[in-house]
């Protein structure tokens, strides 16, 4: 039997930073996860936003943003002209490269074991584990992040409830520009001119010397559109955005194009003594929304800033501490606004209603303006016009002057 305090099923995003907290704690924890190296895996591919506070609050951000690629700069399009080239902070970095950075950071004195869980046993006390090579652990506190691996949670009587079955798909592939080493802009999000695209956006971002690129289309895996776009992704494309190549030239679609569809999933029965479930585990996201990284970082630098250093520090792990974490208002606030995020955007994307395509129309006009108001600023600021001069609208490929 190997004893510890805290042990952590699930080696991805989640499980690698929390074991890499609580050992910079100096907290006894054990992560059990079956990969050497994390594999590759179409999930979150870059950073960005309150992502960035988020990371830095577990004191894993030096290290891990060394291993990403910084945009500096994203070109918005709407309705197929470019409305506005803002300052961003988005970092590129594949999945794999994430949790394998961050694994590197857990100190020496956590024990990684390359094994699967066969089944636990929890209680109000200590919690037993038995794992696929016959070992055996005892910890007080037991952090299920495995992610979208139902059957050991379901051992345990805790269920996954549906609430939107493929809310969105995810298309993953690298794109590269014909005759001339590279784009004209350093990253890209393209919002389509009509619902019936149903697509949420594409975003193009740089990762190393290339140029990634998402696309959020909100479609049934059986739609023969998906064959469509594996078969001649270029075409697919224009035909989908008829401006697209107005900005990008001519391009290519290079390596293999990943396809993942989304859930939208709730747990029910996950209050229990000794268990507690984070990230995925616990309620999935819909990547189109770009939440599901937020949803981590909010959980684990929560338990392990706060609630686990305080429940170690008086006898018992009832459910009753549980409770305390699942009622936390970061995590609820953050919880709410994810799940609401995911259905807006969908609505916003392929609803017809009046109301709907008002916003869209709202959307791209406050854009537009604010990008030429950007523009003349920066222009001004610079001394390159004078400052009763007029905006120019749109001209040339479809890009802000």
């Amino acid at each position: 039997m190997r004893y510890t305090d805290v042990a952590i099923v699930g080696g991805g995003l989640a499980g690698s930073t929390a074991a890499a907290m609580l050992g910079r704690a100096g907290i006894p924890a054990v992560l059990v996860d079956p990969h050497i190296t994390y594999p590759p895996e179409l999930r979150c591919e870059k950073l960005g936003g309150d992502q960035i506070d988020l990371l830095r609050k577990t004191g894993l951000a030096e290290q891990t943003l060394r291993s990403t690629t910084l945009d500096g700069e994203v070109w918005e399009a709407r309705f197929g002209y470019v409305v506005a080239r803002k300052a961003s902070d988005q970092y590129g970095v594949m999945y794999d490269t994430l949790v394998n950075t961050v694994r590197a950071q857990i100190p020496p004195d956590v024990q990684t074991i390359h094994a699967k869980v066969s089944s636990i046993s929890n209680g109000p006390e200590r919690q037993q584990l038995v794992l696929s090579n016959g070992e055996r652990i005892s910890a007080r506190l037991v952090v299920l992040a495995n992610g979208l691996n139902v059957g050991l949670r379901h051992t345990l009587g805790i269920k996954r409830r549906v609430i939107s079955e493929c809310h969105s798909i995810t298309l993953g592939f690298d794109v590269e520009p014909i005759g001339r080493a590279a784009f004209d802009f350093p990253a890209l999000t393209y919002w389509p001119k009509r619902s019936s695209a149903r697509m949420a956006y594409l975003t193009l971002f740089p990762i190393g010397g290339g140029m990634r690129a998402n696309l959020m289309v909100y479609r049934e895996m059986t739609d023969p559109w998906l064959a469509g776009f594996r078969q001649a992704p270029e075409a697919t494309m224009r035909a989908m955005m008829p401006r697209l190549q107005h900005m990008l030239g001519e391009f290519k679609v290079s390596g293999h194009v990943k396809i993942r569809p989304a859930d939208l999933c709730a747990t029910e029965g996950y209050l229990q003594p000794g268990l507690l479930l984070v990230g995925d585990a616990f309620s999935t996201s819909c990547p189109a929304a770009g939440t599901g990284t937020t949803k981590v970082f909010t959980d684990v630098q929560r338990i392990c800033n706060v609630y686990i250093p305080q429940w170690l520090a008086t006898d018992g792990m009832d459910a009753q501490k549980m409770a305390e974490f699942y009622n936390d208002p970061d995590k609820s606030a953050c919880e709410a606004r994810s799940l609401a995020k995911a259905f807006h955007l969908r609505s916003l994307s392929i609803e017809n209603g009046l109301s709907w395509r008002a916003q869209r129309w709202a959307r791209f006009i406050v854009r537009l303006f604010q990008g030429m108001w950007r523009s003349i600023h920066k222009r001004l600021s610079a001394g390159s016009i004078p400052a009763a001069a007029k905006p120019n609208a749109p001209a040339g490929h479809g890009r802000l002057a």
